[in-house]
């Protein structure tokens, strides 16, 4: 296949090229190739060529205990690959108690094999610790899981004991550990208030899980990275001011490889969305939830000056119509979580790119580039080069459409994104040398998508 005349998002520069793959690989990357007989040649004329997608926070085939996510690795990488995404990494639910490292591991083997379109990883999930879980931390590590997720809330949370042991056996490991950061006790006890005052519509939800609740808690998790070693630790779906300056002020510090994700609903999405007619507000309860516009403000102000790493999705799906319906009655009754991992690409390269936040090249990093280094997966993944996989994503600048669920593949209702306008779609989507969505339409295999053993993490932060 050979690409031709497209703007291609280099790892160090953009320029007008050709690119030409050979099998499931890129062969190379120039200003002018020769078509070679019989070559499937593509004109992307006025096109962005860049790294396809990689989504390192998903929640496929999710089970709650009392709901269940409606996207599972099929739908779920479909979706994926239609809003230009070549490459998944999910987090497992948490298994049952006491439970090993494995047990979460093999099950989803079992959900995804035969299922996923596109590439896809896992991280480990941390629900206790103790000598038998650092022993399978070095075992799955050689079996190519390198990143582990913990909480500091819900039922298996990890308290500051077994993070500050945890801590110092992910460094020595060469392992990175991912966080999510909410003060347990303090939520716990809004929440409670709130449902004992009748105070129970999703107006309440982000009221129980204030800013400091999440602000505490990095502060608190990177002071015991800090002193377990200068751990290094990446904290997931960041979400307000407090947290964008506490991880600032740990870095200023100098010593620790602190990374940040967000997501595009704390980018573009606030709390008023739980104010909407009737019961609305649902569809918007996640965890931690939407905040105020000047959170949404200073994130986006973080992605730009790269103090954020890696934009991801937390795609976790239910039908606004069914399961989210449980918490219609009582937000804490309403399962957590909503859809994301098509509208990605399309959001960031509209309200970034386009609108002037961020260059094409920084773009790239964001969505490709950094979550390959962090993860393990970089050259293969994450850089438009001779040798890496052909994972590529085309994009036109031109199209202006409006975000509506009814364009989505995502297996749900709706979508948060309703109505906001964008500028730029991906037309085409290339996973390991194969086109798997063309002009919106899924034209891709299922079970075609391989379990990606990944590579320890590179620590070392990019400024480009």
């Amino acid at each position: 296949m050979l690409i031709r005349g497209g703007i291609l998002v280099g790892e160090r520069d953009v320029f007008l090229g050709d690119l030409r793959t050979d099998a499931d690989r890129i062969e190379e990357v120039a200003e002018k190739l020769v078509e070679r007989p019989g070559e499937e040649t593509i004109d992307a004329s006025g096109l962005y060529v860049l790294p396809g997608g990689i989504d390192v926070h998903t929640h496929f085939d999710l089970d709650v205990g009392f709901a269940h996510a409606s996207d599972d690795f099929y739908t779920g990488t479909v979706a994926a690959a239609c809003g230009g995404t070549t490459t998944i990494i999910d987090h497992p639910g948490f298994g049952p108690q006491g439970c090993s490292l494995h047990h979460q591991i093999d099950l989803y083997h079992r959900l995804a094999e035969g299922k996923a379109v596109i590439d896809y990883g896992f991280h480990g999930v941390i629900q206790h610790v103790d000598d038998e879980i650092f022993r399978e931390l070095a075992e799955l590590r050689d079996e190519g899981i390198t990143s582990f997720k913990f909480y500091t809330t819900y039922d298996y949370r990890l308290h500051d004991d077994g993070i500050f042991r945890l801590l110092r056996v992910t460094r020595d490991l060469g392992l990175l550990p991912a966080v999510h950061c909410e003060n347990h006790e303090m939520l716990t006890f809004l929440r409670n208030e709130w449902i004992r005052e009748g105070k129970c519509s999703p107006h309440w939800h982000p009221k129980s899980r204030p800013q400091t609740c999440e602000g505490e808690a990095v502060s608190r998790v990177l002071a015991l990275a800090e002193e377990a070693g200068n751990a290094p630790i990446y904290i997931v779906h960041l979400s307000t001011e407090i947290g964008v300056e506490m991880v600032g002020f740990y870095r200023r510090r100098g010593h620790q490889t602190i990374f940040a994700e967000t997501c595009p609903q704390y980018l573009l999405l606030d709390e008023s969305k739980y104010d909407l007619p009737g019961d609305e507000g649902l569809k918007y309860i996640l965890s931690p939830p939407l905040r105020k516009p000047r959170d949404c403000n200073a994130l986006w102000s973080a992605v730009s000056s790269r103090r954020i790493d890696t934009v991801a999705t937390d795609h976790c799906s239910f039908r606004y119509s069914v399961e989210k319906q449980l918490g219609k009655d009582d937000f804490t009754k309403c399962p957590n979580g909503m859809p994301g991992v098509e509208a990605r690409m399309s959001l960031l390269f509209s309200e970034g790119v386009l609108n002037g936040r961020m260059s094409a090249r920084h773009f790239a990093a964001l969505t490709s580039e950094n979550p390959a280094k962090r993860f393990g997966l970089y050259p293969r993944k994450g850089v438009l080069k001779a040798g890496s996989d052909a994972d590529i994503v085309l994009i036109d600048p031109e199209i202006t459409w409006t975000m509506k669920q009814g364009f989505l593949h995502e297996n749900v209702d709706y979508t948060p994104y309703e109505e906001i306008p964008v500028q730029g779609k991906p037309v085409m989507t290339i996973s390991r040398g194969e086109i798997v969505m063309r002009d919106g339409a899924f034209v891709g295999r299922k079970g075609r998508g391989i379990f990606l053993k990944r590579d320890l993490p590179i620590f070392a932060r990019s400024e480009k």
